[in-house]
């Protein structure tokens, strides 16, 4: 079994493309990691880290504390993914963390109260700014995912041409 990782950036023809990807990542994670740094977005994010089934344990660090931890790994997978440009298997690390991290604050959408207002009415699905803000979320999760995805071995992921 071949599991030599791959890296967009010594592939050909559309592969290759995918590096575009990698880039515009890099620049949202370092994005959003400086954001934590910050009250307002420390308190932004309060909300949904209070509710989350899977990062609510992050509250011992405090208000800022659990924004600096979440920023600094922010950070880590920023870097991870400018690493992963060259080496294969740091991408795919860098990747999967990415798909966690969306994997996470696309479930706020669904265990925070008063984000979505579910209904058989008229307008089924009505979500408010907070709704609205998270929603992207699910593109940035499917662009890691094909980033990860890219950066798997051939005989683990059959979905790319030989």
């Amino acid at each position: 079994m071949n599991l030599s990782f791959n890296i967009a950036e010594q592939g050909e023809g559309s592969y290759r493309a995918l590096a575009i990807l990698r880039w515009v990542m890099v620049v949202i994670f370092v994005s959003f990691g400086m954001q934590k740094f910050t009250l307002q977005s420390a308190q932004g994010i309060a909300q949904f880290i209070s509710n989350s089934p899977f990062i609510s344990w992050l509250s011992v660090f405090g208000l800022r504390g659990e924004a600096y931890v979440l920023g600094v790994a922010e950070f880590g997978i920023a870097a991870l993914l400018v690493a992963g440009a060259f080496s294969p298997l740091l991408s795919a690390i860098g990747s999967l963390m990415g798909v966690f991290t969306f994997a996470v604050t696309w479930s706020f959408f669904f265990t925070t109260p008063g984000v979505v207002k579910w209904s058989l009415s008229t307008d089924p699905m009505a979500w408010n700014l907070a709704g609205e803000f998270l929603f992207k979320d699910i593109v940035l999760l499917c662009v890691c995912l094909v980033l990860l995805l890219a950066s798997l071995p051939r005989s683990i992921v059959r979905l790319r041409a030989k």
